[in-house]
Formats: structure tokens, sequence, C-alpha cells
């Protein structure tokens, strides 16, 4: 009897063995709580659905072996200094060196410079900050069209409108993310002509914003740039209605692409615009669910509400980091992975992929969403438009 349950002892340890051996286990340390949790549960439910629907073909083919998929999370707290600390953690603890990256520039950078340090790589879909980029990092790979492109498109598709919008006007939070935006819009606006007569910060995090609208209302522009994020752009819109500041055309870096933007401001949302690193009518093909429609499709059955950029970041992130790895055909070699990384050119739900010598993506472009009938609608590039944007925007009601 003794000597059977040895056996059956040692057949259970071997079954353990051979299932740890049989998985390949990512890290996160992620804004699940605090300021940027909305932001931050999106992005793994992101990568939760991937997860899901790799598992159910049977897991990541490596050498013709498949591998199952795992994550190990962790709260950053939307601090940075802790999410560099549990990104070390991960890495020295838990042994894992395939980082899934957190949302937002500032937790980005900080546990990115964890992962260069320890030799471990990081794909990450949920920060758009260039000086990410500027460190001279080989493990970094960045999917989010960088800041200080965030607003071309925007006002790109505005120059030539009727009425013809002269002057724009551009505020924004003094954190990394939102400067670069605004110092990238501001490069923008001189390059297709219009006048920049406000250039105006304001504090991080601040919920009166009225200096600062006064400060707009006194130069009448026709466009008004926010770069801030969901609930500076909230304060934004309330108080230009307040002081009836009534531009032909209002736009945002963050806001009107997350579902809460609508919500929280009512008919206030109306004509709108956003920047939008992804919105659901893109005809991309996908390696993992098959195009973005199909992701579209899977986002809602599992989570009964349509995805937003963040979440297909998060996809997307895991997406090409899991096709790296079947590419270099292996997950425990780093410099294998990240030569397929800095090799990579696929077409993915999230466009086409290609990383400059930096880690940063090239080539892919924003879209732009205007809320109309308070619904998020697609309104550029042409080619995938949902439906024709209301330009001038209507005065307050």
């Amino acid at each position: 009897m003794k000597r059977l349950l040895l056996v059956l002892l040692i057949a259970l340890m071997m079954v353990s063995i051979s299932n740890a051996a049989d998985k390949i286990v990512f890290g996160a340390a992620l804004s699940l709580t605090g300021k940027l949790a909305k932001e931050g549960n999106l992005v793994k439910d992101g990568y939760e659905l991937w997860k899901e629907v790799v598992n159910k073909k049977g897991g990541i083919n490596v050498g013709g072996k498949k591998y199952l998929v795992d994550i190990k999370y962790y709260d950053d707290e939307s601090d940075p200094n802790r999410g560099a600390k549990l990104v070390e953690k991960l890495i020295t603890e838990d042994k894992i060196k395939l980082i899934l990256g957190p949302y937002g520039s500032e937790s980005v950078f900080a546990t990115s410079a964890i992962t260069e340090k320890y030799g471990a790589i990081m794909v990450q879909g949920g920060a758009a900050a260039d000086k990410l980029y500027t460190r001279g990092f080989k493990n970094l790979f960045g999917i989010y069209t960088v800041a200080t492109e965030y607003m071309d498109d925007i006002l790109n598709m505005l120059k030539d409108k009727n009425p013809k919008p002269t002057t724009v006007a551009i505020v924004y939070s003094n954190d990394l993310f939102s400067t670069q935006v605004a110092q990238g819009a501001k490069t923008s606006a001189q390059k297709y002509g219009y006048n920049v007569v406000l250039f105006q910060d304001y504090p991080k995090g601040t919920q009166d914003l009225s200096t600062v609208i006064a400060q707009i209302k006194g130069k009448n522009p026709d466009i008004i740039i926010g770069c801030g994020h969901f609930q500076d752009t909230i304060v934004i819109v309330k108080q230009c209605k307040d002081y009836k500041v009534n531009p032909k055309a209002l736009a945002f870096s963050v806001g009107p692409t997350l579902p809460d933007f609508v919500d929280s401001l009512k008919g206030d949302s109306e004509y709108v615009f956003g920047s939008a690193q992804w919105t659901k009518s893109l005809k991309y093909k996908d390696p993992v669910f098959g195009s973005n429609t199909e992701f579209v499709k899977m986002y809602k059955a599992k989570y009964k509400e349509d995805p937003n950029y963040h979440s297909a970041g998060g996809a997307a992130a895991a997406v090409i980091f899991q096709r790296a790895i079947e590419k270099a055909g292996t997950f425990t070699d780093i410099a294998k992975i990240r030569e397929a990384l800095s090799n990579f050119n696929e077409e993915t739900l999230f466009g086409k992929i290609k990383f400059d010598n930096t880690g940063k993506v090239v080539g892919k472009g924003m879209a732009v969403i205007q809320i109309l009938n308070g619904t998020q609608v697609t309104v550029y590039p042409e080619s995938v438009a949902e439906g024709k944007m209301v330009y001038p925007k209507p005065a307050w009601k």
C-alpha cells in the first residue's frame, strides 16, 4: 500500500511538473485600483480575452509544440514607482521575463527601466509618450502611435473644412503624456497653417479649469484641442458650456473614446471629436482573432459591451508578443524574441505593425471619432468612416 501511494505521489508530481513545463507565463503590473483603474482594467480585459482565445485553440505554437498561456497580475495601484517594484518582483521572484505592459506613459517609463535592467522584454499597448523611446532601450516595444502625433490626424482632417478654421487653442495637463501630445499638436497646427492663439498648461488632476476656459474665451479660437485625461476632458466640456465658449470644433486626446464619456456628459458630449488609437470599424485581419470585426464580437460576448482602444491595445500587444515568440521558436531566449519583434511586419487588429530601431511603432496613424446621437462614430479616415461628421459644431443648447 505504501509503495502504491508513493508511486501515485510521484505520478502526480510528474503531471504537475509537466503541466508547468507546458505553460508560458507572462507577467503584468497594472492599475487595477487607483486613479487609472478604469483604463488599467480595460487593458487587462484585452489580455484576458487574448488568453482565453489562445488557450481554446490549444496555446502558443513554439517549434511545433503547443503551450497554454497564463498571466501573473499585480496591482500597481496607479503608482509608477510601485509598478516598477512589482515588475522587479515578477522578474526576480516569479522568474517571469515576458512582461505585458501597464497602462499610462509614466508607468511604462518606470517599469520598462526594470525590464531593461534585468534583461526581460516588454510589449506594451497602453502608453504613447515619445520619451519612452529616447533612452536607447532594446527590450521595449510599443504599439501606440506616439504622443506627438496624437492630434495630427484631427488637425489634418479639419484644415480644409468650410468655414475654414484658422485659429487653434491648445490646453494641456502638465503630465508627461499630455505635455508631449500638446507639443505635437502645436507642431502639427503650425504645419497645416493654423495660428496657435493659446498654448496653456494646467495642474495635473485639477477639477476647476475656469481660469483656463476664460483664457480660451478671450481668444475665441475656431478649434479647441484638449490634451489630458478622462476627468480633465469632462471638466473642460462642462466649463466650456458654462462659459458659452463655442468653437467650430472641440477635440480631445483622451476621453471621448471611453464609454463613460457620454454617460457623464449626456447631451453635452454631442459633436465632440476624439483621437483613437483604434476603433471597432477598422477593417484589419488578425492572426489570433481572425479579424478586428471578430475581436469586437468576441469581446462583446465576454464583457457585454463594445471594446475601446484600451482593451484592443492590450489584446493586440499580447497578439504581437505571441507572434514574435512563434517566429522566434522560443519563449526563453529573449535575444531571439527581441529580434523577431525588431523584424515584425504583420497586420493585426490594431493595424499593420512595424517597429523602428527604438521599439516605437511606425506608420500606424490615428482614427478620429465624433460623438453623434450619443454614440462614438468613426469619421476618419474616410475609408472606414461609419458616418458623416458634423462641422461646425452647433452652439450649446
